[in-house]
């Protein structure tokens, strides 16, 4: 099942929020992502750009679209960045397919 990282930032409203009632966000998530037939692997608050970082896996574009856009409609966060990650068994099979397909492939305005 493909694997997405998610970073994101929570809006000034969902930190009041959440100060004035701390709670834990991955219960939520992993809630939704079960619905669509993914799961949590794990969720993290950071610092710097992104207030939080969840590694999750979906069965594809359009179930972790659909838990993109469900999380995003309720205002809480924003600046949502999703990046499909691989892994290096995968990666090698996509490095040995465009082995196969490089000798056959002439780069824009070459010769």
């Amino acid at each position: 099942m493909p694997i997405y990282i998610t970073q994101g930032r929570y809006t000034r409203e969902a930190i009041k929020g959440m100060v004035i009632s701390p709670e834990d966000r991955s219960d939520a998530v992993s809630r939704m992502l079960a619905k669509v037939g993914g799961r949590l692997i794990g969720y993290y608050v950071t610092f710097g750009e992104y207030d939080f970082l969840v590694i999750a896996e979906a069965p594809g574009e359009t179930q972790i679209a659909a838990v993109l856009l469900a999380a995003a409609s309720g205002g809480g966060v924003t600046g949502l960045k999703t990046t499909l990650a691989m892994t290096t068994i995968e990666a090698k099979g996509a490095f040995a397919a465009a082995s196969d397909l490089t000798p056959s492939f002439r780069s824009a305005g070459g010769v």
